[in-house]
């Protein structure tokens, strides 16, 4: 008996030893710093010579810098999402901006939590649903604004006065003093709107850039001779997209009052004072815009400056509030056990092929800033070209504190690289990217990286592929593919890719391209409706989203219910009901949204018809419109026939988009968008 308790003390002694360290402070705090849209010719530790970011380059100097970090699909929401889970867009389920995450799902701050760290998230979320797995959470709704910016909390929205990064940086910094705690170690996400579109510097400054000397891109001028329909057809020039207003702050000759177009109530929530600190920053230099009246090219190239010395001078807040984070550190006595990262949601263009944005697997855009510091750990000083990606990050903060990763995480624990441990490592990554029909009309397209070569395969409503070899043409200038000489290279890559898209499980192109939203069927009528215009923003399966039967109102775009509505931007809605068999019909309606300070406008006109052959329609003749306030100046129209007395078998609905915004409203002279949520048969 005597011999057994031995043993089962024995047993027991690793568990205890292991339960007694878990609570020591020698696992690494984490703080996860990330901006939006940061390309890394913007940083200068990687050596493009645009700007001065001395705080973040400092975690080169003592640490760690990525020079093929990159993105699994280069978009803001979907980034987030691949970071927290460590799975790919089409595994954690977010596939664009559009959807709700779905936070029920492992995270790795979730993970954390559980073994004992304390967590937080302060700034820019973007993925709708409540945050999950925190201690402390404090996010911007959606996008989030740069001055006196809303944040969401447990308890509701708080509005604080201020400008946003430096609130960001406060807010961290006072959760860090208030919660940390000895004996627990902690993980920060500091997460930054800045320098997201539409690029509003601080007031300290808003002028910094004005008398720099700002290189232009050898191929501004890109005319995409030699690529395909993808990057001819995109809607990212700055030359053409950029709002006069919203992106390069402009006014009329002889007038001080910015444009007012695009998205949001950025001007609105200024204060007078922070109003008049706008004006008398942009007043000289626009009244100078309007004297030289340039053109052409000319005018191009003044639109690149201005929109290059706003995204630079932007990005001076987020350099400083990583100077506070490690100076606080410092302070505290944290900074050797602490890993801090920083990186970026995605790469962006600087004018590279005359763009802003991103979403392209083309190396701005696909590439990303990554820079790791963790002193006890790390090696100060020193530079890897290895193949990493966001997807990586859960895994490796996870292996750093000790915590098991969950089974179906995708990515690779850094750390082996971290430590100089191993030189094993991929040697491709994969990259897949879905939101099209949709704002700047950058189509589907998948591909593969290698070190030196990349495939693109552009898809949905073209087949094109692109080959580049990034050693002899970094700037992706010459598409390779199809010819001679590059047959056995091109297949090579072909089978990578598939040997890649088996092992993440990735759906097959045919299961995607089969919800295009044709002869679906629902539960709501077991009927199946077709669309004439694909639609823009699908909140949800788009055919559902009409007759579903869920006759939902316009929330906030956190909210689930948001989900329901259908988007179509300049384009007429018309879609066909199957009931599968003449039946009695006494009633039909539609609902349509009205909200012209966000561009959402009420159809111009609205028909019913109906057949019992699918080709012959009858128009139904009275169709009544009421308007209903729904919540801050959103309307709900209700487009109704009553006592129609008709038998068919095919209803047709067709709303005709409003057109063009009119003058004085924001978003002046763009298309319009119309937005239906339901349509009921009765």
């Amino acid at each position: 008996m005597k011999l057994k308790k031995y043993h089962l003390l024995l047993g027991a002694l690793p568990m205890m030893v292991a339960c007694q360290k878990a609570k020591q402070p020698d696992r690494p705090n984490i703080i996860f710093i990330m901006s939006d849209d940061h390309a890394e010719q913007a940083i200068s530790c990687y050596g493009h010579g645009l700007n001065q970011t001395p705080n973040i380059d400092r975690l080169a100097t003592e640490g760690v810098r990525f020079t093929n970090a990159s993105v699994t699909n280069s978009i803001c929401a979907p980034s987030r999402a691949v970071i927290l889970t460590g799975k790919h867009s089409h595994a954690n389920g977010l596939i664009n901006n559009e959807v709700i995450f779905d936070g029920s799902q492992n995270t790795f701050p979730k993970l954390l939590k559980q073994a004992g760290y304390q967590t937080a998230i302060v700034g820019k979320w973007h993925l709708k649903s409540a945050p999950t797995g925190f201690d402390h959470w404090m996010v911007l709704p959606d996008q989030g604004e740069y001055y006196n910016p809303d944040f969401r909390t447990p308890e509701g929205i708080k509005r604080i006065p201020g400008y946003v990064t430096n609130i960001i940086t406060d807010e961290s910094l006072k959760w860090l003093d208030e919660n940390q705690q000895k004996d627990q170690p902690f993980c920060l996400m500091v997460q930054h709107k800045a320098p997201h579109r539409n690029w509003m510097p601080a007031p300290e400054f808003v002028n910094h850039f004005d008398d720099a000397d700002i290189p232009v891109p050898d191929n501004f001028f890109d005319d995409y001779s030699t690529r395909g329909k993808a990057a001819r057809e995109q809607e990212m020039e700055i030359d053409a997209i950029m709002f006069p207003g919203y992106d390069l702050k402009m006014t009329q000759p002889g007038k001080d009052e910015i444009i007012r177009d695009g998205w949001g109530d950025w001007y609105d929530r200024m204060t007078p004072e922070q109003q008049q600190m706008w004006h008398n920053a942009y007043r000289a230099k626009n009244a100078a815009f309007h004297k030289a009246n340039p053109k052409g090219k000319e005018l191009a190239l003044w639109k690149y400056k201005r929109y290059m010395q706003d995204y630079l001078s932007t990005i001076e807040s987020v350099d400083k509030s990583v100077g506070q984070i490690l100076d606080y550190l410092d302070e505290k006595g944290l900074a050797e056990n602490t890993i801090v990262v920083y990186t970026s949601d995605q790469g962006f263009y600087l004018g590279e092929h005359g763009w802003f944005d991103k979403r392209f697997m083309y190396e701005e855009s696909h590439s990303t800033p990554m820079l790791i510091r963790y002193p006890k750990g790390i090696k100060a000083g020193w530079v890897s070209d290895k193949l990493v990606q966001n997807l990586d990050i859960a895994q490796t903060f996870l292996e750093f504190a000790g915590v098991k990763a969950a089974d179906d995480m995708q990515g690779l624990s850094m750390r082996p690289l971290l430590e100089q441990q191993s030189d094993q490592w991929r040697d491709a990554v994969y990259y897949h990217y879905y939101e099209y029909p949709g704002i700047h009309a950058v189509k589907r397209h998948y591909g593969i990286r290698t070190d030196r070569y990349k495939l693109i395969h552009f898809y949905f409503d073209v087949d094109e592929w692109e080959l580049y070899d990034l050693q002899n043409d970094p700037k992706e200038m010459n598409n390779l593919y199809g010819q001679k000489g590059y047959e056995e290279l091109t297949a090579q890559l072909k089978d990578k890719l598939t040997r890649l898209q088996q092992q993440y499980e990735v759906p097959g192109i045919a299961d995607e391209m089969s919800r295009r939203y044709e002869q679906l069927s629902h539960n709501a009528t077991s009927a199946t409706i077709m669309l004439k215009q694909q639609p823009d923003k699908p909140y949800d399966t788009p055919a559902a989203a009409l007759i579903d039967g869920q006759r939902k109102k316009f929330t906030p775009l956190w909210a689930s219910d948001y989900s329901a509505f259908l988007g179509f931007n300049g384009t007429d809605l018309v879609a066909t009901i199957d009931l599968g068999k003449p039946v009695a019909i006494n009633k039909i309606s539609a609902r349509f949204l009205d909200k012209n300070g966000s561009w959402v406008y009420a159809p111009a006109a609205v028909t019913f018809s109906y057949s019992n052959n699918g080709r012959k329609f009858t128009n139904i003749k009275e169709v009544k419109a009421q308007k209903e306030n729904v919540m801050n100046n959103v309307f709900v129209v209700n487009h109704d026939t009553d006592n129609i007395n008709i038998k068919a078998r095919y209803i047709k609905v067709s709303a005709q988009n409003f057109g063009n915004i009119p003058k004085g409203k924001p978003g002046a002279g763009m298309p319009s968008w119309l937005f239906c949520d339901e349509i009921i048969v009765k």
